[in-house]
């Protein structure tokens, strides 16, 4: 048995020219222009046919939704509570009421979040009834203000440091917005310390959270919008001891508003760390 000869390089070069291009039938790399033209048209019909249905299939699933108001919600239908300023490590604060730059960095932080509570910030918005829901049926809907003058000692008006400068520092309380919430009776938050010798204040009186900031109606419908915010002040004192606390807030004086919860021990609680270096 012989071996196949070997074709040359220009005899593999000249059946390629001839694959890619056969001026005898006129085929371009194996097909005719008409079989080209039908399959590219089936592809372009195929394709198209797809982007037609995946465009029609969107479509009808944005249809079902709300600009304003989310389809679906968390199950969990209880708010639950944010402090500020955000500690550097998980709600923990740590500093030391002698040394500003230990504090400096809580400070602005403050400052930068009440800005929008300013009276400057607030003077397009409603000064609402107390005491009652703000119930609004569209389709503008305005915004109740919030005096930032309610905080008092930790509004940041009288004292620029909010305490720390004391050692008794100021935590900014506040509770997750849900759409169409209406609390039931008079809801607060309430801190308490872990040790009975330290003393936490809350500013407005009680913690009381105004029904007139009820309901909230979507961050885009309800432009504007401003939470309502409780301030606990630590009074722990900047003497030459180190002193070190545990606080915890929680919601109370409504039904529907939990602070226990077997799937989220969070809900509607929040506790927070402080220490305060000599």
């Amino acid at each position: 048995m012989t071996k196949k000869e070997k074709k040359s390089f220009n005899e593999s070069l000249a059946q390629w020219k001839l694959f890619i291009y056969n001026p005898a039938t006129g085929e371009f790399v194996g097909r005719t222009a008409k079989s080209w033209g039908l399959i590219l048209l089936f592809y372009l019909v195929f394709y198209g046919f797809l982007a037609a249905l995946f465009s029609f299939t969107m479509w009808a699933m944005l249809q079902t939704l709300n600009d304003d108001v989310p389809k679906y919600r968390d199950q969990i239908s209880s708010p639950g509570l944010m402090v500020f300023p955000k500690p550097v490590t998980a709600l923990e604060y740590t500093f030391k009421a002698s040394d500003r730059s230990s504090y400096e960095g809580y400070v602005k932080d403050l400052k930068k979040f009440l800005k929008p509570y300013s009276p400057e910030e607030q003077r397009n918005l409603t000064d609402c009834t107390s005491g009652q829901f703000f119930e609004q049926k569209g389709p503008v809907y305005v915004a109740c203000q919030f005096p930032v003058s309610s905080l008092q000692a930790c509004s940041g008006l009288n004292d620029s440091d909010f305490g720390y400068s004391q050692g008794c520092p100021c935590i900014l309380v506040k509770m997750n917005r849900i759409i169409g919430l209406k609390p039931n009776g008079n809801p607060k938050i309430e801190c308490v310390s872990k040790d009975e010798n330290v003393a936490v204040l809350t500013y407005p009186t009680d913690g009381i959270i105004d029904l007139k900031y009820f309901p909230y109606y979507g961050k885009k419908r309800h432009a504007g919008y401003r939470q309502p915010l409780v301030a606990a002040q630590v009074m722990l004192g900047s003497n030459s001891t180190r002193k070190e606390v545990t606080v915890e807030c929680k919601i109370n004086g409504s039904s529907n508003l939990k602070n226990e919860d077997d799937r989220d021990k969070f809900l509607g609680r929040v506790a927070f760390k402080i220490t305060v270096h000599p």
